[in-house]
């Protein structure tokens, strides 16, 4: 898979980022774009080996409760960013307040205060994933934010967002388990190890 930020070419015209983002979904189905920054993130769909991980990685949030009572564990739900007037991102994964239907801002992304956790695994786009949604979700004070890093082998966990970055950030390696901040909610530990070898494509 592959992702690719479009800059809008009319500097003399008005234009919508959004219109364009919908016009980009409507011709192409089953593709994810953000806007980070003032500018359009395209990423084809997900492989298997991608939501294979991520059907593992929501085991251990619904084990632990997450999906019950004050809390919700939800896939591809748009978190408004204070980053620009029209930007948005599309978490793989969240952990949100249970009120999150009375927060919407618009264009189906909620306000990022409903958010205790967010999760991306990373495509062939993991530059944007470690680096352009890193600051834009420390910007959203989104508490914690865990990146699931196929092409390095890593699990990072990043944690205290302050202004464009976050104050703590751990990576684990496979063999390492990784046990989140209970600020979630609960209290979870992740398997790198199984995570990192869900995430991977199954050979012969």
């Amino acid at each position: 898979m592959s992702a690719a930020a479009i800059e809008q070419p009319f500097d003399d015209e008005p234009f919508s980022l959004t219109a364009i983002a919908d016009e980009i979904m409507e011709r192409h189905p089953g593709y994810r774009v953000e806007i980070i920054g003032g500018h359009l993130l395209v990423t084809p769909s997900r492989d298997a080996p991608h939501a294979r991980a991520l059907t593992k990685l929501m085991r251990p949030f619904i084990a632990a409760g997450l999906d019950d009572g004050d809390t919700e564990v939800l896939q591809n739900v748009g978190l408004w960013l204070p980053t620009g007037a029209e930007d948005y991102a599309i978490p793989d994964l969240a952990i949100v307040d249970a009120d999150i239907d009375d927060h919407l801002v618009e264009n189906n992304a909620y306000d990022p205060v409903c958010f205790r956790l967010v999760l991306e695994v990373t495509s062939s786009n993991w530059r944007d994933d470690l680096k352009t949604k890193a600051v834009a979700y420390a910007q959203s004070k989104v508490p914690v934010y865990v990146v699931v890093d196929r092409k390095h082998q890593r699990v990072h966990v990043l944690t205290d967002p302050n202004g464009e970055k976050y104050e703590h950030h751990r990576p684990y390696s496979p063999g390492e388990t990784a046990t989140l901040p209970d600020s979630i909610g609960a209290e979870v530990t992740l398997d790198v190890d199984q995570i990192l070898k869900a995430a991977q494509r199954k050979t012969d």
